[in-house]
């Protein structure tokens, strides 16, 4: 059942929403997914300064490395970071899953749309 705040174009067996709107929607949902990205990438940055004492450069290479899921840049040395790092490891691999699903979900959604339409004809 379709919520009263849905457009009359996103209802099951309706017309697909125009272009426009479908535009609209992949480049609020890319500027969601950086948003996600750049904050998580301080909050990377912020844990490798305080853990392990890195320069603002380091600590972005170290948390850039690690979110894009190369691994580290340079070694862990202290306990608090070593399992900050691993946490934070653990923490991009989510942040990397959903952010793909916010990226791609606009396209999905017209595509399965789509069929819905044809199998009501």
């Amino acid at each position: 059942m379709a919520s009263k705040e849905q457009s009359p174009e996103e209802r099951k067996y309706r017309q697909l929403a125009p272009m426009g709107l479908f535009i609209k929607r992949i480049i609020l949902n890319f500027i969601i997914g950086l948003a996600i990205i750049l904050l998580s990438l301080a909050l990377g940055m912020a844990g490798y300064m305080y853990f392990e004492k890195m320069s603002i450069v380091d600590a972005y290479e170290n948390a850039a490395m690690i979110l894009s899921g190369m691994g580290p840049a340079d070694t862990i040395k202290t306990t608090g970071g070593k399992i900050f790092a691993g946490t934070y490891a653990l923490f991009s691999g989510v942040i990397f899953l959903a952010v793909i699903a916010i990226l791609f979900a606009p396209i999905f959604h017209r595509f399965f749309h789509r069929f819905l339409i044809k199998d009501s004809k």
